[in-house]
């Protein structure tokens, strides 16, 4: 796995996945110790420690759920949309399409939901077809970077931690380097 797809994939879990989610315990831990700075490949020390201070459960948890599940049960939606959908005019089943078309096994959960996407990202790097480099170039422009945008202002606007207002600007700096680098291969 290279650098590109361990950065998408870390922050399409993360985005993913509550905070305590069983599979996020362990990078949750990095994030705690400090231990994620060592194998970030993008400079952002700053933010990711930024990140490991704001990084107590007891506060993330609610504020996660808040922003990205809300209460169903009592009527009360997510404060931050999380599907394409939600954003441009653009459904879900396209996204579906593209990703079906590329050979990526899709579950029944919506294909065009913020970090499913980045997540897709580092599958595609990890499958590295002969096109896997339009493949994401197309991901990235067609799917993701019209929309990132709003979501993570969004995110960043309604967080009450510092740690989702964190992780979307670390996501916003990340996304942008991680598209020049599609351009320079």
């Amino acid at each position: 796995m290279n650098e590109f797809s361990i950065v998408c994939r870390i922050l399409g879990t993360l985005f993913n996945r509550s905070p305590q989610d069983p599979l996020l315990q362990p990078l949750m831990s990095m994030i705690a110790e400090g231990k994620l700075k060592q194998a970030w490949p993008l400079e952002q020390d700053e933010l990711l420690v930024r990140l490991q201070q704001h990084c107590d459960l007891s506060v993330i948890e609610p504020d996660y759920q808040a922003l990205f599940v809300g209460k169903p049960a009592i009527g009360e939606s997510a404060k931050v949309a999380v599907f394409r959908s939600d954003y441009t005019d653009g459904t879900e089943q396209e996204v579906r399409q593209f990703l079906m078309e590329r050979g990526m096994p899709l579950s029944d959960t919506a294909a065009d939901q913020f970090g499913s996407l980045l997540l897709a990202a580092s599958w595609l790097e990890d499958q590295a077809a002969e096109d896997e480099v339009q493949a994401q170039i197309a991901l990235f422009d067609d799917y993701v970077l019209p929309w990132c945008g709003q979501f993570l202002g969004k995110v960043e606007a309604h967080a009450v931690s510092g740690f989702y207002r964190t992780l979307a600007m670390i996501t916003r700096e990340a996304l942008q380097a991680l598209r020049e680098e599609l351009d320079s291969e």
